[in-house]
């Protein structure tokens, strides 16, 4: 089948970062938002898929506003207080969203470094001065996994503060005496010694053209950060992998310290063995499976669950151990797994289908659809090189005929110029640059 990729040629090198967050890379339910159970992972059938049912491969004759669309990777949200964009969520009775669960996923980046350094008390505090320090790269402080992987890291370590009833995420600058408002000194004990933990610093990696998550500017910060105080980094924690291994390579390999990310990208899962400290896979394979599946079943106008809770004629089917589906927020979300020297043989490729939902569909119940989709960075390292060889993969066996879009990362309009045409398109799939920005494309898909 055929496939279309159209990447912009940045004027300015943006790096290999960029998450999630994601991650992917990626937006997900509000921070404060952390109470799965009363959820449900089987939605009701959707009304609403009639109006795509008899969308041929040569572009739908629905109007373009009734369209399957999905939201992934950024959820529609307001940047700074995490409300849900519930408009851009209900756009029509087709649109959904996709992502993972990122409260869940930031208690577990905070309990795997907790956890490690329990584990490793004896010899992780490297010059002996009784507190844990370490350094915190922040992707984007607008991003809601950037904003609950921070909490989640402080949580975990007892360096949070309240803001307005929330852990406070944002960056504290250089913190080496302690002083710094934005976070407080936690404590450890183990064997019934007591020890300080302490966020020496911390920093948005925001590089000079704008665009966030930037995995060079967070390795030129580690260069900064151990020229001043290097002896008390014990250890190094990432937003995501890309930046944490721009760090590692940087710095924290050669002096043996750990460093955690998330992601569970395929360098960063291989780069345990010789001293990261750890990851979180976002389960990447699912995400991008729900990513189309949702498309295909709206444009087959079967009951949503198809291939999701519900086996498919071909066998396909999700368990509820990988997944979670919110039915009042419209979304669909992938549960985390932390990847650490215990199991990262299991992770090491990280675009590898997967397995319960790999069977091909029959093209005769399912034509060939036209889908639009984007991906906000084409540098983005989880997007680029995870999450899009994954939906590659799973176009051909949903016969979906996708084009993709890359953007810059640092503007909207590079991506939305680029949907002239949605007539041509049975379904859009979009990644938004910026969470609060649904109106961009959702005002393109209502002219």
């Amino acid at each position: 089948m055929k496939k279309k990729f159209v990447s912009v040629t940045l004027a300015l090198a943006l790096g290999l970062s960029l998450a999630a967050c994601g991650n992917s890379g990626s937006s997900n339910a509000p921070a404060d938002n952390t109470d799965k159970k009363e959820d449900t992972n089987e939605p009701a059938a959707d009304d609403g898929a009639d109006a795509a049912e008899d969308a041929g491969s040569e572009g739908s004759s629905a109007a373009n506003k009734d369209k399957p669309l999905v939201w992934f990777n950024r959820q529609p949200s307001n940047s700074s207080t995490g409300e849900l964009d519930t408009a851009a969520l209900n756009f029509n009775a087709n649109t959904y969203y996709v992502g993972f669960d990122a409260n869940q996923g930031a208690e577990l980046q905070g309990t795997m470094v907790k956890e490690y350094i329990e584990a490793h008390i004896d010899e992780i505090d490297r010059n002996g001065d009784g507190t844990i320090g370490y350094v915190l790269a922040i992707g984007d402080i607008g991003h809601n996994d950037s904003i609950a992987r921070t909490r989640g890291v402080r949580k975990a370590l007892g360096t949070g503060v309240d803001k307005d009833g929330s852990i406070n995420s944002d960056p504290a600058g250089t913190n080496t005496d302690g002083t710094a408002s934005m976070v407080q000194d936690g404590e450890i004990e183990v064997g019934g010694k007591k020890y300080v933990v302490r966020e020496l610093a911390s920093q948005e990696m925001k590089n000079s053209a704008g665009a966030t998550w930037d995995a060079a500017t967070a390795g030129n910060a580690i260069g900064t950060w151990s020229s001043s105080f290097g002896e008390q980094i014990d250890v190094v924690v990432s937003n995501n992998d890309g930046m944490g291994m721009s760090m590692f390579n940087a710095w924290s390999k050669e002096n043996e310290v750990p460093t955690f990310g998330y992601d569970a990208n395929s360098d960063a899962v291989a780069a345990i063995a010789e001293g990261y400290g750890g990851t979180i896979s976002q389960h990447a394979d699912v995400q991008a499976y729900l990513t189309l599946r949702v498309l295909r079943n709206a444009l087959d106008g079967v009951d949503i669950d198809t291939g999701i809770g519900t086996a498919d004629e071909a066998g396909n089917v999700l368990t509820d151990d990988v997944y979670v589906y919110r039915e009042e927020e419209r979304s669909y979300y992938a549960l985390n797994v932390a990847v650490t020297s215990d199991n990262y043989q299991d992770f090491t490729d990280s675009t590898k289908i997967y397995e319960p939902v790999s069977a091909q569909l029959d093209e005769v119940s399912h034509a060939v659809k036209k889908v639009w989709l984007n991906i906000y960075n084409a540098s983005d390292n989880f997007l680029s090189s995870t999450y899009q060889p994954l939906l590659q993969n799973y176009d051909d066996i949903l016969n979906l005929e996708v084009e993709y879009i890359g953007g810059d990362g640092q503007t909207e309009s590079n991506v939305t110029n680029r949907l002239g045409n949605p007539s041509q398109y049975d379904a859009f799939a979009i990644n938004m640059v910026k969470t609060d920005n649904a109106a961009s494309y959702t005002s393109l898909l209502s002219q």
